[in-house]
């Protein structure tokens, strides 16, 4: 139906572009779309960020919404200025204009029909709409179903391929390849199990990752909770990530499931600067249990971590990820609005001792003690993050400036 919906719309475009257009407006629209759609792209996180701030009960909605909006401002705006210096009719030749007309009608409908899609991807829809991309009962990132003719993942696909180092918001270079990669996989698997009630955002800072062995290399004895030896995949190496969910965000980030928390990963020669460039999305394959003990989960699983759990302000997990050789994580991202930098991981000597994972709470369970230093995805206030009483956060470094922050919000400041 999906497939059927898009053609129609992509008809037509072709249709109306052939009785009522000429080759040079029609070429002119699709310029004109395409800029429209790089400006959605480029602040639909930043103008969503702003409207969550003001309405709470828009928060689900904001992203599409925004999405929609500027591409419509921005198309009708652009489209208003063209009309204004094409006054003049461009004739090209009877040949030249109906096929010219057609040609440029059928690229004007896969765009407009891929930011539509793209939009109800956004939205907190059961998974079967737009269209079912993923299995239902164990999602599968590797082998994502799209719909006829692809147009949201040519639309998505292109953008994502001109910010690839270069995107910016006049400073502070800031690339959607790096921020989101296969942006359909992650919006789509993000809100897998939105029917269930998993939110697929948090009101306030969610997650941290202790900037001091926040990662390390699984030893290779691991095992999984049925005792048979979990071997890496070839290519892969077993990565165990150190992941903290906040108290505060208890809420929104105690119940989730593991399709929405991806490790971000990058070559290692490229890594140095870890918004710039290309990135690799990677999910979790499940959490330790004990040093050498791994749970297996499937991506459509339900965790919940009920308030009796957290011992303190955080309550850390350790989520194992295969990682392809020559990468190294550098982002971890949970839910649609919280990004946090990864440290390099160190060698299995230098591991620290894994938390073993319970979502209950046991009578001899003991606070665990909270990493010196942390980063976290955005630059809470102490009142935002820490309860009263607690020691004030560290002076802020590195903070985005609310321009560059229209590429990625303001989940990626830094401590």
């Amino acid at each position: 139906m999906v497939g059927v919906v898009a053609l129609l719309i992509i008809a037509g475009c072709a249709v109306y572009q052939y009785f009522k257009g000429t080759a040079v407006k029609a070429f002119a629209t699709i310029i004109i779309a395409v800029c429209a759609s790089v400006v959605s792209f480029g602040y639909f996180e930043f103008l969503a960020n702003m409207l969550t701030k003001y309405s709470a009960s828009l928060a689900n909605w904001a992203q599409p919404l925004c999405y929609v909006l500027l591409f419509v401002l921005a198309f009708a705006i652009l489209q208003t200025i063209v009309t204004q210096l094409t006054r003049h009719p461009v004739d090209l030749g009877l040949l030249p204009e109906r096929i010219g007309r057609v040609v440029c009608g059928i690229f004007l409908g896969v765009i407009l029909s891929g930011v539509l899609l793209t939009a109800f991807a956004m939205a907190p829809l059961p998974n079967k709409y737009p269209y079912q991309r993923f299995d239902q009962r164990k999602p599968d990132p590797q082998n994502p179903d799209t719909v006829l003719l692809n147009a949201d993942g040519f639309v998505t696909g292109w953008f994502t391929l001109m910010s690839n180092g270069g995107f910016s918001a006049i400073s502070n270079r800031r690339s959607f390849a790096a921020l989101h990669p296969a942006f359909l996989d992650q919006i789509f698997l993000n809100r897998h199990n939105v029917k269930d009630g998993v939110p697929i955002l948090t009101s306030s800072p969610a997650i941290e990752v202790p900037k001091k062995n926040g990662a390390w290399y699984a030893p290779d004895n691991i095992k999984d909770t049925e005792g048979r030896p979990i071997s890496a995949r070839t290519g892969h190496n077993l990565v165990i990530v150190r992941v903290g969910i906040k108290k505060a965000a208890q809420k929104d980030a105690g119940i989730f499931t593991l399709s929405q928390v991806r490790l971000i990963c990058k070559p290692r020669s490229h890594a140095k600067n870890p918004l710039v460039g290309k990135g690799r999305n990677v999910y979790p394959i499940g959490y330790m249990q004990a040093d050498d003990q791994l749970q297996r989960k499937n991506l459509s699983e339900i965790v919940k971590l009920e308030r009796s759990v957290f011992t303190g302000n955080v309550k850390y997990i350790d989520f194992g990820f295969f990682v392809p050789n020559n990468f190294t994580p550098v982002l971890l991202e949970f839910k649609l609005n919280n990004t946090a930098l990864v440290p390099a991981p160190v060698s299995v000597e230098q591991a620290p001792d894994v938390i073993p994972f319970d979502a209950k709470p046991s009578e001899d369970q003991k606070p665990a003690e909270r990493p010196e230093q942390t980063s976290t995805d955005v630059t809470p206030t102490p009142s935002e993050s820490e309860p009263e009483g607690s020691e004030s956060l560290p002076e802020r470094r590195g903070e985005l400036s609310d321009i560059s922050r229209s590429i990625v919000g303001d989940q990626l400041d830094e401590e």
